[in-house]
Protein backbone atom coordinates (compact mmCIF):
# COMPACT_ATOMS: atom_id res chain seq x y z
CA UNK A 1 0.00 0.00 0.00
CA UNK A 2 1.06 3.75 0.19
CA UNK A 3 2.17 5.90 2.92
CA UNK A 4 -0.16 7.44 4.86
CA UNK A 5 -0.07 9.36 8.06
CA UNK A 6 -2.57 10.92 10.56
CA UNK A 7 -2.63 12.75 13.86
CA UNK A 8 0.91 14.08 15.82
CA UNK A 9 3.59 12.28 15.14
CA UNK A 10 7.49 13.19 15.28
CA UNK A 11 9.86 14.49 12.61
CA UNK A 12 12.43 11.61 12.85
CA UNK A 13 11.53 8.23 13.71
CA UNK A 14 12.46 6.09 17.25
CA UNK A 15 12.79 9.99 18.48
CA UNK A 16 11.08 11.59 21.71
CA UNK A 17 8.26 12.49 21.20
CA UNK A 18 6.13 13.69 24.34
CA UNK A 19 2.97 15.54 25.27
CA UNK A 20 2.14 18.65 26.32
CA UNK A 21 3.00 17.75 29.91
CA UNK A 22 6.47 16.64 29.29
CA UNK A 23 5.99 13.12 29.29
CA UNK A 24 6.91 10.64 26.34
CA UNK A 25 4.63 9.05 24.22
CA UNK A 26 5.15 5.07 23.60
CA UNK A 27 6.45 4.31 19.88
CA UNK A 28 5.16 0.87 18.63
CA UNK A 29 6.14 -0.82 15.22
CA UNK A 30 3.22 -2.29 14.04
CA UNK A 31 4.47 -4.48 11.24
CA UNK A 32 4.63 -7.85 9.26
CA UNK A 33 7.83 -10.31 7.93
CA UNK A 34 10.17 -9.14 10.96
CA UNK A 35 11.92 -6.04 10.37
CA UNK A 36 11.68 -6.60 6.48
CA UNK A 37 7.92 -6.06 5.82
CA UNK A 38 5.15 -3.33 5.36
CA UNK A 39 5.25 -1.34 8.64
CA UNK A 40 3.22 1.40 10.36
CA UNK A 41 4.90 3.70 13.68
CA UNK A 42 1.93 4.14 16.01
CA UNK A 43 2.17 6.45 19.27
CA UNK A 44 0.43 5.79 22.12
CA UNK A 45 -0.28 7.87 25.72
CA UNK A 46 0.56 4.70 27.00
CA UNK A 47 2.74 1.27 26.75
CA UNK A 48 0.47 -1.02 24.78
CA UNK A 49 1.87 -3.33 26.90
CA UNK A 50 0.10 -2.81 29.94
CA UNK A 51 -1.78 -6.11 30.77
CA UNK A 52 -3.51 -6.43 34.05
CA UNK A 53 -4.78 -10.13 33.18
CA UNK A 54 -5.14 -13.01 30.34
CA UNK A 55 -8.00 -15.24 30.18
CA UNK A 56 -8.10 -18.22 27.98
CA UNK A 57 -11.44 -18.23 25.87
CA UNK A 58 -10.94 -21.71 23.90
CA UNK A 59 -9.77 -23.08 20.78
CA UNK A 60 -11.25 -21.65 17.60
CA UNK A 61 -13.04 -24.73 15.75
CA UNK A 62 -13.80 -24.89 12.42
CA UNK A 63 -14.78 -28.43 11.68
CA UNK A 64 -14.86 -29.90 7.70
CA UNK A 65 -17.54 -32.13 5.94
CA UNK A 66 -16.89 -34.87 3.74
CA UNK A 67 -19.43 -37.13 1.81
CA UNK A 68 -17.11 -38.96 -0.11
CA UNK A 69 -17.25 -37.46 -3.36
CA UNK A 70 -16.33 -34.38 -5.55
CA UNK A 71 -18.96 -32.47 -6.78
CA UNK A 72 -20.18 -29.28 -7.76
CA UNK A 73 -22.45 -27.72 -5.26
CA UNK A 74 -24.72 -24.75 -4.14
CA UNK A 75 -24.61 -23.20 -0.81
CA UNK A 76 -27.54 -21.17 0.43
CA UNK A 77 -26.81 -19.03 2.97
CA UNK A 78 -30.48 -16.90 3.07
CA UNK A 79 -31.75 -20.03 5.24
CA UNK A 80 -29.57 -18.71 7.93
CA UNK A 81 -30.87 -17.18 10.50
CA UNK A 82 -28.89 -13.96 11.82
CA UNK A 83 -27.40 -14.08 15.33
CA UNK A 84 -24.48 -13.34 17.35
CA UNK A 85 -22.15 -10.33 17.07
CA UNK A 86 -19.82 -9.54 14.81
CA UNK A 87 -17.23 -12.40 16.57
CA UNK A 88 -19.30 -14.93 17.91
CA UNK A 89 -21.52 -14.61 14.99
CA UNK A 90 -19.49 -16.11 12.21
CA UNK A 91 -20.36 -19.07 10.40
CA UNK A 92 -17.31 -20.89 8.29
CA UNK A 93 -18.71 -21.71 5.06
CA UNK A 94 -15.54 -23.01 3.12
CA UNK A 95 -11.67 -23.57 4.44
CA UNK A 96 -8.17 -24.40 3.87
CA UNK A 97 -4.56 -24.16 4.72
CA UNK A 98 -4.85 -20.65 2.97
CA UNK A 99 -7.88 -19.23 3.92
CA UNK A 100 -11.63 -19.45 5.47
CA UNK A 101 -14.97 -17.93 4.68
CA UNK A 102 -18.18 -17.53 5.25
CA UNK A 103 -21.00 -15.39 6.53
CA UNK A 104 -21.85 -12.92 9.39
CA UNK A 105 -25.29 -11.97 9.86
CA UNK A 106 -25.03 -10.20 13.54
CA UNK A 107 -27.62 -9.17 15.56
CA UNK A 108 -26.00 -8.28 18.45
CA UNK A 109 -23.39 -5.60 19.37
CA UNK A 110 -19.69 -6.34 20.23
CA UNK A 111 -19.63 -6.21 24.29
CA UNK A 112 -18.92 -2.78 25.18
CA UNK A 113 -15.45 -1.61 25.80
CA UNK A 114 -14.37 -4.84 23.74
CA UNK A 115 -12.03 -5.46 20.96
CA UNK A 116 -11.03 -8.15 18.47
CA UNK A 117 -7.20 -8.63 17.26
CA UNK A 118 -6.35 -11.10 14.57
CA UNK A 119 -2.56 -11.76 15.65
CA UNK A 120 -2.45 -14.78 13.26
CA UNK A 121 -4.16 -14.04 10.16
CA UNK A 122 -5.24 -10.71 7.74
CA UNK A 123 -8.71 -10.53 7.43
CA UNK A 124 -11.82 -9.55 5.04
CA UNK A 125 -15.13 -7.90 5.29
CA UNK A 126 -17.75 -7.84 2.35
CA UNK A 127 -20.56 -5.56 3.32
CA UNK A 128 -23.22 -7.40 1.52
CA UNK A 129 -26.11 -5.36 3.56
CA UNK A 130 -25.71 -2.42 6.42
CA UNK A 131 -23.97 0.76 7.67
CA UNK A 132 -22.28 1.61 10.22
CA UNK A 133 -18.46 2.20 11.80
CA UNK A 134 -15.37 0.23 11.94
CA UNK A 135 -13.33 1.24 14.77
CA UNK A 136 -9.46 0.48 14.87
CA UNK A 137 -6.99 1.95 16.55
CA UNK A 138 -5.72 3.73 13.65
CA UNK A 139 -9.06 5.28 13.54
CA UNK A 140 -12.84 4.75 12.19
CA UNK A 141 -13.85 4.22 9.00
CA UNK A 142 -17.99 4.73 8.12
CA UNK A 143 -19.53 1.89 5.92
CA UNK A 144 -22.08 0.73 3.85
CA UNK A 145 -23.45 -1.67 1.59
CA UNK A 146 -20.69 -2.97 -1.14
CA UNK A 147 -17.94 -1.99 1.03
CA UNK A 148 -14.40 -4.58 1.46
CA UNK A 149 -12.62 -3.70 4.86
CA UNK A 150 -9.23 -4.78 4.50
CA UNK A 151 -7.71 -5.41 8.28
CA UNK A 152 -4.03 -6.19 8.09
CA UNK A 153 -3.02 -9.04 10.91
CA UNK A 154 -2.96 -7.46 14.48
CA UNK A 155 -5.53 -4.71 13.83
CA UNK A 156 -7.16 -3.86 17.30
CA UNK A 157 -10.84 -3.02 16.06
CA UNK A 158 -14.52 -3.42 16.65
CA UNK A 159 -17.55 -2.84 14.72
CA UNK A 160 -20.83 -0.75 15.74
CA UNK A 161 -23.48 -1.42 13.44
CA UNK A 162 -25.85 1.12 12.90
CA UNK A 163 -28.87 0.27 15.47
CA UNK A 164 -31.91 -1.34 13.33
CA UNK A 165 -30.08 -2.11 10.22
CA UNK A 166 -29.86 -5.49 9.08
CA UNK A 167 -26.14 -7.12 8.53
CA UNK A 168 -24.86 -9.42 6.56
CA UNK A 169 -21.20 -9.79 5.82
CA UNK A 170 -19.32 -12.15 3.52
CA UNK A 171 -15.92 -13.25 5.89
CA UNK A 172 -12.75 -13.83 4.73
CA UNK A 173 -9.30 -15.07 7.05
CA UNK A 174 -6.06 -15.63 6.01
CA UNK A 175 -2.47 -16.58 7.08
CA UNK A 176 -0.73 -14.33 4.24
CA UNK A 177 -0.96 -10.65 3.49
CA UNK A 178 -3.79 -9.86 1.53
CA UNK A 179 -3.06 -6.82 -0.90
CA UNK A 180 -3.87 -5.21 -4.54
CA UNK A 181 -2.52 -7.59 -7.16
CA UNK A 182 1.09 -7.46 -8.12
CA UNK A 183 1.02 -7.11 -11.73
CA UNK A 184 -1.09 -3.62 -11.05
CA UNK A 185 1.81 -2.21 -8.98
CA UNK A 186 5.20 -0.67 -10.02
CA UNK A 187 8.55 -1.53 -8.45
CA UNK A 188 7.16 1.06 -5.80
CA UNK A 189 4.03 -0.20 -4.69
CA UNK A 190 1.84 2.51 -6.77
CA UNK A 191 -1.23 0.93 -8.80
CA UNK A 192 -0.99 1.54 -12.39
CA UNK A 193 -2.84 3.38 -14.89
CA UNK A 194 -4.38 0.16 -16.37
CA UNK A 195 -5.28 -0.99 -12.92
CA UNK A 196 -9.35 -1.75 -12.34
CA UNK A 197 -9.10 0.91 -9.06
CA UNK A 198 -6.47 3.42 -8.03
CA UNK A 199 -4.66 4.83 -4.69
CA UNK A 200 -7.73 7.62 -5.14
CA UNK A 201 -10.42 5.05 -4.59
CA UNK A 202 -8.90 3.52 -1.59
CA UNK A 203 -10.40 4.78 1.99
CA UNK A 204 -7.90 5.74 5.48
CA UNK A 205 -9.26 5.60 8.42
CA UNK A 206 -9.48 8.85 10.22
CA UNK A 207 -7.85 9.29 13.25
CA UNK A 208 -10.13 9.98 16.77
CA UNK A 209 -9.06 12.52 19.29
CA UNK A 210 -6.91 9.42 21.75
CA UNK A 211 -9.11 7.85 24.32
CA UNK A 212 -7.82 8.52 27.43
CA UNK A 213 -10.54 6.90 29.70
CA UNK A 214 -9.05 4.25 32.46
CA UNK A 215 -11.26 0.89 33.53
CA UNK A 216 -11.30 -2.53 32.09
CA UNK A 217 -11.16 -3.01 28.34
CA UNK A 218 -10.98 -5.77 26.65
CA UNK A 219 -9.09 -7.37 23.39
CA UNK A 220 -9.62 -10.79 22.47
CA UNK A 221 -6.85 -12.07 20.36
CA UNK A 222 -6.95 -14.82 17.79
CA UNK A 223 -3.53 -16.29 18.01
CA UNK A 224 -2.31 -20.03 17.75
CA UNK A 225 -6.15 -21.17 16.81
CA UNK A 226 -7.18 -20.13 20.26
CA UNK A 227 -9.06 -17.01 21.46
CA UNK A 228 -7.65 -15.45 24.41
CA UNK A 229 -8.69 -12.35 26.47
CA UNK A 230 -6.68 -9.80 27.51
CA UNK A 231 -7.70 -7.31 30.17
CA UNK A 232 -6.20 -4.07 30.21
CA UNK A 233 -6.71 -0.95 32.99
CA UNK A 234 -7.11 1.73 29.65
CA UNK A 235 -8.10 2.14 26.55
CA UNK A 236 -6.68 0.78 23.24
CA UNK A 237 -7.35 3.17 21.48
CA UNK A 238 -4.65 6.42 23.09
CA UNK A 239 -3.47 6.65 19.77
CA UNK A 240 -2.29 9.80 19.23
CA UNK A 241 -0.83 9.67 15.78
CA UNK A 242 0.43 7.24 13.23
CA UNK A 243 2.23 6.49 9.64
CA UNK A 244 3.23 3.84 7.55
CA UNK A 245 2.14 1.96 5.24
CA UNK A 246 0.26 -0.77 7.04
CA UNK A 247 -2.71 0.10 8.03
CA UNK A 248 -6.99 -1.19 7.51
CA UNK A 249 -8.80 0.43 4.98
CA UNK A 250 -12.25 0.64 2.89
CA UNK A 251 -12.42 0.12 -0.84
CA UNK A 252 -16.42 0.26 -2.28
CA UNK A 253 -16.87 -2.21 -5.17
CA UNK A 254 -18.89 0.45 -6.94
CA UNK A 255 -15.39 1.99 -7.60
CA UNK A 256 -13.89 -1.09 -9.71
CA UNK A 257 -13.76 -0.17 -13.48
CA UNK A 258 -14.13 -3.00 -15.32
CA UNK A 259 -11.88 -4.53 -18.18
CA UNK A 260 -13.74 -5.77 -21.26
CA UNK A 261 -13.28 -6.50 -24.86
CA UNK A 262 -14.27 -7.21 -27.70
CA UNK A 263 -14.38 -10.87 -26.66
CA UNK A 264 -15.41 -12.93 -23.33
CA UNK A 265 -12.52 -11.81 -21.13
CA UNK A 266 -11.39 -14.45 -18.29
CA UNK A 267 -11.67 -14.32 -14.58
CA UNK A 268 -8.38 -12.73 -13.71
CA UNK A 269 -9.72 -9.35 -15.16
CA UNK A 270 -11.71 -8.88 -12.20
CA UNK A 271 -9.00 -9.93 -9.79
CA UNK A 272 -9.47 -7.50 -6.98
CA UNK A 273 -6.82 -8.74 -4.14
CA UNK A 274 -4.06 -11.49 -3.65
CA UNK A 275 -3.08 -13.67 -1.25
CA UNK A 276 -0.88 -16.48 -0.84
CA UNK A 277 -2.66 -19.57 -2.92
CA UNK A 278 -5.93 -17.58 -3.41
CA UNK A 279 -7.26 -14.40 -5.15
CA UNK A 280 -10.95 -12.44 -4.57
CA UNK A 281 -12.63 -11.30 -7.66
CA UNK A 282 -15.01 -8.28 -8.18
CA UNK A 283 -17.91 -8.64 -10.69
CA UNK A 284 -19.70 -5.46 -11.24
CA UNK A 285 -21.80 -3.91 -13.72
CA UNK A 286 -20.16 -3.93 -17.02
CA UNK A 287 -20.57 -3.64 -20.89
CA UNK A 288 -20.84 -6.81 -22.78
CA UNK A 289 -18.67 -7.89 -25.39
CA UNK A 290 -18.70 -5.93 -28.79
CA UNK A 291 -16.97 -8.30 -31.43
CA UNK A 292 -19.39 -8.97 -33.87
CA UNK A 293 -19.78 -13.09 -33.23
CA UNK A 294 -19.20 -12.04 -29.49
CA UNK A 295 -20.88 -14.58 -27.15
CA UNK A 296 -21.01 -13.21 -24.20
CA UNK A 297 -21.97 -15.71 -21.83
CA UNK A 298 -18.99 -17.36 -20.49
CA UNK A 299 -17.38 -20.60 -22.12
CA UNK A 300 -17.34 -24.01 -20.59
CA UNK A 301 -14.00 -24.29 -18.72
CA UNK A 302 -12.47 -26.73 -16.46
CA UNK A 303 -10.72 -25.88 -12.94
CA UNK A 304 -7.82 -28.31 -13.26
CA UNK A 305 -5.68 -26.77 -10.31
CA UNK A 306 -8.46 -24.63 -8.33
CA UNK A 307 -11.36 -23.97 -6.49
CA UNK A 308 -13.78 -21.43 -7.19
CA UNK A 309 -16.21 -20.27 -4.58
CA UNK A 310 -18.52 -17.09 -6.16
CA UNK A 311 -20.90 -15.38 -3.92
CA UNK A 312 -23.79 -13.83 -5.45
CA UNK A 313 -24.68 -10.27 -4.40
CA UNK A 314 -27.14 -8.82 -6.19
CA UNK A 315 -29.06 -9.19 -10.07
CA UNK A 316 -30.90 -11.30 -11.64
CA UNK A 317 -29.23 -14.65 -10.92
CA UNK A 318 -31.74 -16.95 -13.30
CA UNK A 319 -28.81 -17.42 -15.59
CA UNK A 320 -28.02 -20.58 -12.85
CA UNK A 321 -30.27 -22.34 -12.55
CA UNK A 322 -32.08 -22.47 -8.94
CA UNK A 323 -29.06 -19.68 -7.76
CA UNK A 324 -30.32 -16.73 -5.92
CA UNK A 325 -28.91 -13.72 -3.81
CA UNK A 326 -26.83 -14.81 -0.48
CA UNK A 327 -26.14 -18.26 -1.94
CA UNK A 328 -22.26 -19.47 -2.93
CA UNK A 329 -21.27 -22.33 -5.56
CA UNK A 330 -18.24 -24.06 -5.32
CA UNK A 331 -16.81 -25.46 -8.87
CA UNK A 332 -14.16 -27.38 -7.90
CA UNK A 333 -10.83 -28.52 -9.42
CA UNK A 334 -11.06 -30.80 -11.84
CA UNK A 335 -14.62 -30.91 -13.12
CA UNK A 336 -15.64 -28.29 -16.02
CA UNK A 337 -18.36 -26.23 -15.61
CA UNK A 338 -20.14 -23.76 -17.80
CA UNK A 339 -23.71 -21.70 -19.05
CA UNK A 340 -26.56 -23.28 -17.82
CA UNK A 341 -28.87 -24.62 -20.60
CA UNK A 342 -30.74 -21.87 -22.89
CA UNK A 343 -27.87 -19.31 -21.88
CA UNK A 344 -25.92 -19.11 -24.36
CA UNK A 345 -27.74 -18.64 -27.47
CA UNK A 346 -29.70 -15.99 -25.66
CA UNK A 347 -26.66 -14.34 -24.39
CA UNK A 348 -25.66 -13.43 -28.15
CA UNK A 349 -26.85 -9.62 -28.85
CA UNK A 350 -26.69 -8.87 -24.95
CA UNK A 351 -25.01 -5.39 -24.56
CA UNK A 352 -24.72 -5.18 -20.76
CA UNK A 353 -25.07 -7.00 -17.08
CA UNK A 354 -26.12 -5.56 -13.71
CA UNK A 355 -24.44 -8.67 -11.79
CA UNK A 356 -22.54 -8.15 -8.49
CA UNK A 357 -20.70 -11.21 -6.96
CA UNK A 358 -17.61 -11.97 -5.78
CA UNK A 359 -15.36 -14.73 -6.55
CA UNK A 360 -12.70 -16.30 -4.34
CA UNK A 361 -10.77 -18.93 -6.36
CA UNK A 362 -8.08 -20.97 -4.38
CA UNK A 363 -4.91 -23.17 -5.68
CA UNK A 364 -5.66 -25.73 -2.95
CA UNK A 365 -8.60 -27.93 -2.09
CA UNK A 366 -11.40 -26.02 -0.14
CA UNK A 367 -13.31 -28.28 1.92
CA UNK A 368 -17.15 -27.03 2.74
CA UNK A 369 -17.27 -27.10 6.76
CA UNK A 370 -20.55 -28.77 8.66
CA UNK A 371 -22.43 -26.07 8.34
CA UNK A 372 -21.99 -25.67 4.66
CA UNK A 373 -23.22 -29.30 4.48
CA UNK A 374 -26.38 -28.52 6.02
CA UNK A 375 -27.02 -25.64 3.47
CA UNK A 376 -26.61 -27.43 -0.06
CA UNK A 377 -29.03 -28.19 -2.60
CA UNK A 378 -28.20 -31.43 -3.38
CA UNK A 379 -29.95 -30.98 -6.85
CA UNK A 380 -27.11 -28.26 -8.23
CA UNK A 381 -24.29 -30.90 -9.74
CA UNK A 382 -27.11 -31.57 -11.99
CA UNK A 383 -28.60 -28.65 -13.26
CA UNK A 384 -27.18 -28.78 -16.26
CA UNK A 385 -29.22 -31.34 -17.38
CA UNK A 386 -31.91 -30.56 -20.05
CA UNK A 387 -34.76 -30.18 -18.40
CA UNK A 388 -37.47 -32.86 -17.80
CA UNK A 389 -40.30 -31.71 -15.24
CA UNK A 390 -42.44 -28.82 -15.74
CA UNK A 391 -40.59 -26.43 -13.09
CA UNK A 392 -37.31 -26.78 -14.81
CA UNK A 393 -38.78 -26.21 -17.76
CA UNK A 394 -39.80 -23.18 -16.75
CA UNK A 395 -36.64 -22.03 -15.12
CA UNK A 396 -35.00 -23.16 -18.76
CA UNK A 397 -37.68 -20.88 -20.49
CA UNK A 398 -36.62 -17.82 -18.42
CA UNK A 399 -32.84 -18.34 -18.91
CA UNK A 400 -33.32 -18.59 -22.89
CA UNK A 401 -35.13 -14.96 -22.89
CA UNK A 402 -32.52 -13.80 -20.20
CA UNK A 403 -29.52 -14.62 -21.28
CA UNK A 404 -26.71 -14.18 -18.99
CA UNK A 405 -27.29 -10.96 -17.79
CA UNK A 406 -25.86 -12.21 -13.97
CA UNK A 407 -23.52 -15.50 -15.03
CA UNK A 408 -20.28 -14.04 -13.76
CA UNK A 409 -18.16 -17.14 -14.92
Amino acid sequence: MFYAARGDVPHKRHTQHRAPDGSLYAEELFGVEGFTGRSSLIYHLLPPTRVREIRPLGPVKVEVADDGSHHHALIDSAKLAPAGDPIGGRVPLFTNSDVTMGVVLPTDPMPERTYYRNGEMDELLFIHEGTGTLRTNFGDLAYHAGDYLVLPIGTTWRIDADPGVAQRWLWLECPSELEPPKRYRNEYGQLLEHSPYSQRDIRVPELQAPRIDHGDSTVIIRARGRHTAYHFEHHPFDVVGWDGYLWPYAFDIADFEPITGRIHQPPPVHQTFQARNFVVCSFVPRKFDYHPLAIPAPYNHSNINSDEVIYYVAGNFMSRRGVGISSFTIHPAGIPHGPHPGTVEASIGKEATEELAVMVDTFRPLWLTKQAAGLEDARYPYTWLPPEDVHAAEEARHLSERGPEAFPD
